[in-house]
């Protein structure tokens, strides 16, 4: 199983409100963010910390129209209720108390939730990426399976291995990661952001060259 984490716990935006439930296209950004992953990903983790009940409230509406419209289930299928014992796909807002710390203290509150579904990996995007293809998203996983897949046996519940989309040599979101450098980046305390986290704790950090400029576009202003 592959799990999500969306990163939406920011205190502060350009857009005029609340980051996460400013629209891009038909969705919010972080209703966008959700079935990006979901495409994918079976669970989500939603972080959220300034004005999460505002936010959460505003999202479970968004989803509720959906519902009502049968555009997840035009779009997820028998995936959406599941079917042979399968939970199907599912949501999960957590609240940081610590989100001023900063974007690595809301990713270690993501994974430390995540990694209790016991995923074999997890994705991570932030809120304001919210242009990434569902595409992209679904190869990001398909790799690092396919490098999981690849090792002995014995070593898969402790590989150490990250993998980040590249676009036009620019490195971008969701970054891809194994449970085990999951676990290990919760465990540190003294990283300064994700980007050491990862080069302190991954055998191995692979990149994925993609044609989708939504990997590096960081929307927080309007003319983003």
């Amino acid at each position: 199983m592959i799990a999500g984490v969306l990163l939406a716990a920011g205190a502060s935006s350009r857009m005029g409100r609340d980051k996460a439930l400013v629209r891009s296209g038909r969705d919010s950004f972080l209703v966008s963010g959700v079935r990006h992953l979901w495409a994918i990903c079976d669970r989500v983790v939603v972080v959220l910390g300034s004005h999460h009940a505002e936010i959460r409230r505003g999202a479970e509406e968004e989803f509720a129209l959906l519902v009502s419209r049968r555009a997840l289930e035009r779009d997820f299928g028998a995936r959406l209720t599941g079917g042979s014992g399968r939970r199907g796909i599912e949501v999960h807002f957590i609240v940081h108390a610590g989100w001023k710390k900063g974007m690595l203290s809301s990713v270690r509150a993501g994974l430390k939730d995540a990694l209790l579904m016991r995923p074999e990996s997890v994705l991570v995007l932030p809120v304001d990426h919210p242009d990434v293809q569902p595409a992209t998203v679904m190869g990001l996983a398909l790799h690092l399976e396919l490098v999981r897949r690849r090792a002995p046996a014995r070593q898969r519940a402790n590989l150490l291995h990250a993998l980040i989309p590249r676009y036009e040599h620019r490195r971008g979101h969701p970054v891809a990661l194994t449970s085990a450098l999951a676990a290990r980046i919760v465990a540190d305390r003294t990283a300064t952001d994700l980007s050491d986290a990862i080069r302190r704790h991954a055998s191995e950090v692979t990149y994925q060259d993609v044609d989708d400029p939504g990997v590096v576009r960081n929307r927080n202003r309007p003319r983003d």
